[in-house]
């Protein structure tokens, strides 16, 4: 047998403590998961730090590459912070919509209202900075490489959309490219990439959002039995 840098422990099969059994179950989150909606609208109201610590500790959950845990997830309050952030976005954004854009771009993005505003930023209570560590740095500073980190990053932040939305809270990505700002900003080590901007937050009490419609299952999979 081969020897693993990892004791292995033996684990019990998962029976989530539903009553109305696994169909029931899996309906049931997918209704509420289907309430997720994007907000670009947020109150100002309080989020308590510690639901945050525990919604980035389920996306510390998410599996990755070798098992080499490439995230890192800077959490921002601090309103001068979120200023900083704002105001370096919308001058990316800026040119975004004014030079790198292509026309096909923008018409796709013109139903959903999106544009250089990005005041939401500082509005919401919390900004988390998703980092993905491109390498790692091992006790005698050599790099480590690390695989997938991309893919890695991305099934993290998506169980972190899914535990925020799990507690009421509403979500919005954002990239604004390039975003080296949040290295200095976030106190980051150059072998982090800045991923990834999600605004966190309750909704305004008016808030609006697109009447859209997600794609029936016939047209997202197909079944081999």
């Amino acid at each position: 047998m081969s020897e693993h840098k990892h004791p292995f422990v033996k684990y019990a099969r998962y029976r989530p403590d539903m009553p109305d059994g696994n169909i029931a179950s899996s309906k049931h989150f997918f209704d509420h998961m289907n309430k997720r909606r994007t907000v670009r609208h947020y109150s100002s109201e309080a989020v308590a730090r510690e639901i945050i610590e525990n919604c980035l500790k389920t996306a510390g959950t998410a599996p990755s590459g070798a098992h080499q845990q490439p995230w890192h997830f800077c959490a921002i309050s601090n309103a001068a912070a979120k200023t900083t952030i704002r105001q370096a976005a919308e001058a990316e954004e800026q040119e975004f919509y004014s030079t790198k854009a292509s026309a096909e771009w923008l018409r796709a993005l013109e139903p959903l209202g999106t544009d250089t505003n990005k005041q939401f930023i500082e509005t919401a209570p919390w900004v988390i900075a998703i980092f993905a560590k491109k390498y790692g740095i091992d006790e005698n500073g050599n790099k480590v490489k690390h695989y997938y980190f991309n893919e890695s990053v991305g099934l993290a932040t998506g169980m972190l959309i899914t535990a925020l939305h799990n507690v009421g809270l509403s979500t919005l990505t954002h990239t604004p490219s390039p975003m080296g700002f949040l290295n200095q900003l976030c106190d980051r080590p150059k072998n982090e990439k800045p991923y990834m901007l999600l605004i966190v937050g309750y909704p305004q009490d008016e808030c609006m959002v697109p009447d859209i419609a997600r794609l029936p299952l016939d047209k997202i999979s197909n079944f081999i039995e």
